[in-house]
């Protein structure tokens, strides 16, 4: 799978991030800006997705990440997997919510 990849500090501020993590890793901790919509739902929910934008994606450690990147670029979109995931995002110290109440973690 040959899939356009970016580090963690590449992503803009303001580039259009979607998480497509499963539902309790997402509450466990996600970027403050970023989109849910879980893999398993991606086909049917991509018309939330802008056409007119960069897609980074992101999952735990980049392989479902990878396979939604390479998904999306085949019908039609500029996605762009995010490599190590919402892992090396952490570990970068980028901004991390919860949706719990407690301290953000990658679960």
């Amino acid at each position: 799978m040959n899939v356009p990849e970016v580090e963690v500090h590449a992503v803009p501020g303001d580039g259009f991030l979607l998480d497509v993590r499963e539902d309790d890793e997402w509450h466990a901790g996600h970027a403050p800006a970023a989109v849910h919509i879980p893999l398993g739902e991606l086909q049917t929910r991509v018309e939330e997705i802008p056409k007119d934008a960069t897609v980074y994606v992101v999952c735990r450690v980049g392989g479902r990440s990878a396979h939604a990147a390479a998904w999306l670029n085949h019908v039609g979109y500029d996605a762009v997997n995010v490599g190590g995931g919402m892992q090396s995002w952490a570990f970068a110290g980028r901004a991390m919510v919860s949706e719990t109440g407690q301290e953000p973690f990658v679960a």
